[in-house]
């Protein structure tokens, strides 16, 4: 099944909407590191709902958002949940950007960028169409530190790029970008509960519950174009 068709099938029975309640937690602290300023131009990169393009609009007055996804009804749900004329959304690829070279002044991608056919294509790409001084903010929940998360492999049909912290600076190193910031955002929002409530359907322990949520969380990488 293609990025396409896996995710055509989300949209349309609704998940989209729990996509953007699960990423919440961690993707307002990430989002609210980002140094939009008004009028500038924003690239929400695997843009699901569109949750994050609206945010940033709604908060900093960002000039004009585009919200890019893979899957045509992503894209058309996204376009219904807002009526903001200066965020717009359009299907495309990760490793060919409809955008001219110099174009944009930040990107940002969460829990989309190991989707990419590509990662280093689509790293390539995202360094072209960045202005001088413009930032890549990619956050990740499924990444090689992050054991919990292995299994998401074995469901769904998409393969998926699962780096390490070390692999993600150097691939943005090798795409031009320098690396602002790395960092593991923890998720102080979902309920844990007490050990004595252990085993539960998804957790054996309530340590790796913790270990999952308050130390692994989510991992944001910060690129800048040079």
């Amino acid at each position: 099944m293609s990025v396409r068709e896996e995710f055509d099938e989300w949209a349309t029975s609704g998940r989209d909407r729990g996509m953007e309640e699960r990423h919440w937690h961690t993707a307002k602290e990430a989002l609210a590191r980002m140094p939009v300023e008004p009028g500038d131009v924003v690239l929400d990169l695997g843009c699901g709902s569109g949750y994050a393009g609206r945010a940033l609009r709604d908060t900093y007055d960002a000039g004009r958002v585009y919200g890019l996804d893979g899957a045509p009804e992503m894209a058309r749900n996204a376009r219904s949940y807002t009526d903001d004329p200066n965020v717009g959304y359009v299907v495309g690829d990760f490793g060919a950007l409809p955008f001219v070279d110099d174009s944009i002044d930040h990107v940002w991608t969460m829990e989309a960028f190991y989707y990419a056919a590509d990662p280093h294509e689509a790293l390539a790409e995202i360094a072209r169409v960045l202005r001088p001084g413009g930032t890549l903010y990619c956050a990740v929940n499924y990444y090689e530190e992050n054991v919990h998360s292995h299994e998401w492999q074995e469901f769904i049909s998409i393969e998926m790029t699962r780096w390490n912290r070390e692999q993600y600076r150097e691939a943005f190193r090798t795409a031009g970008l320098h690396v602002a910031e790395q960092d593991n955002i923890p998720d102080r929002e979902i309920t844990i509960p007490a050990e004595a409530e252990f085993p539960l359907e998804d957790w054996d322990t309530r340590e790796e519950m913790v270990e999952r949520y308050r130390e692994f969380g989510t991992l944001l990488t910060v690129g800048v174009a040079p």
